[in-house]
């Protein structure tokens, strides 16, 4: 047994044409929250602590679909959401939020402050100014980027799942930005330590030109976010695909009653899955890591206390 640790930052339609410099930017917060999260660790840091401070720097890098880099509702507007939970089953998630700079923070203040697991939109931002969590105008969290990436989901009248590319048609603007800059994912991290304690995170802006007041799977607890005595799962993907599957869980059920191992559960629950719609990262009790996907590719990165290190996009194949 040992400890261990692995993060994603979305799954989907990532093109294997990405150029260098709009792929090393995600690569190196990657890296750098890998290391923040194997030296918290090292250094003895509980894994609930572990997953909130490396999910808190993936909400603060606007690469990526939580927190600073939110995407945008139909209505041009952010609806955050998280979720965090432990082996103990102690677990906390908020929807709805629009000023909360750090999500699963206020996620975890729900867990350990209130008799509730889930509040949202209203009452979870009375809540984040009765706790004292940072805050800001909403208009800190609507980047460039993702006003473009609305423009471009209205045009095609579709909702866009995380790194979904243009249409065809799309104009050689918009597909420079599609191709990269705007290419975003929601973000997750789980963790273990050398005793076996697990904690799993996960926080996103949701779909693209999604309904205001859509909801997804990630403060779904069990959907997008699962922890127990023998793993811990942080799922990215299409939301309505994964509640429906009740991805997370499931890992957990099959590990738990059909005594399958960390890597043939999260291998079944994601070929169970419609392919292009899921991708996870999960940690076991013993220091194992998983993370399969059935998209084109997912920005993830792990570690072990056995020396094992990856950050990948593509299966290693096609890198």
């Amino acid at each position: 047994m040992g400890w261990a640790i692995a993060l994603h930052g979305g799954a989907g339609d990532i093109p294997h044409s990405l150029p260098p410099e709009r792929r090393q930017p995600r690569e190196e917060t990657l890296r750098r929250c890998l290391q923040i999260g194997v030296q918290a660790l090292k250094s003895q840091k509980p894994p609930l602590d572990v997953v909130e401070l490396v999910v808190r720097e993936l909400e603060n890098c606007p690469h990526f679909n939580a927190g600073r880099g939110s995407v945008l509702t139909t209505k041009g507007t952010i609806e955050m959401e998280a979720s965090i939970m432990d082996s103990t089953k102690r677990c906390g998630a908020v929807s709805g939020l629009t000023t909360v700079v750090n999500p699963i923070s206020l996620a975890r203040l729900v867990m350990e402050k209130t008799p509730h697991i889930y509040l949202a939109f209203d009452g979870a931002e009375a809540f984040a100014r009765e706790q004292g969590v940072e805050t800001t105008n909403s208009s800190h969290f609507i980047t460039p980027q993702n006003i473009e990436r609305l423009k471009q989901a209205k045009e095609a009248n579709r909702v866009q799942i995380d790194y979904t590319q243009p249409l065809p048609q799309a104009t050689e603007q918009e597909t420079e930005n599609a191709n990269g800059d705007s290419q975003i994912g929601t973000v997750g991290c789980v963790a273990v330590d050398n005793h076996g304690n697990l904690a799993s995170a996960t926080s996103t802006g949701g779909l693209v030109n999604k309904m205001v007041g859509r909801i997804g799977d990630t403060p779904l607890i069990g959907a997008g976010t699962y922890a127990n005595h023998l793993c811990a799962i942080s799922a990215t993907g299409k939301g309505e695909a994964i509640i429906r599957g009740t991805v997370a869980r499931d890992v957990a059920a099959l590990m738990e009653f059909k005594g399958l191992s960390l890597e043939e559960a999260t291998a079944y629950v994601v070929e169970s899955v419609p392919k292009g719609n899921v991708g996870l990262v999960a940690v076991s009790a013993s220091g194992e890591v998983a993370i399969p996907y059935n998209t084109t590719g997912m920005f993830r990165a792990c570690a072990t206390e056995d020396g094992y290190s990856e950050i990948a996009i593509w299966s290693s194949k096609n890198d």
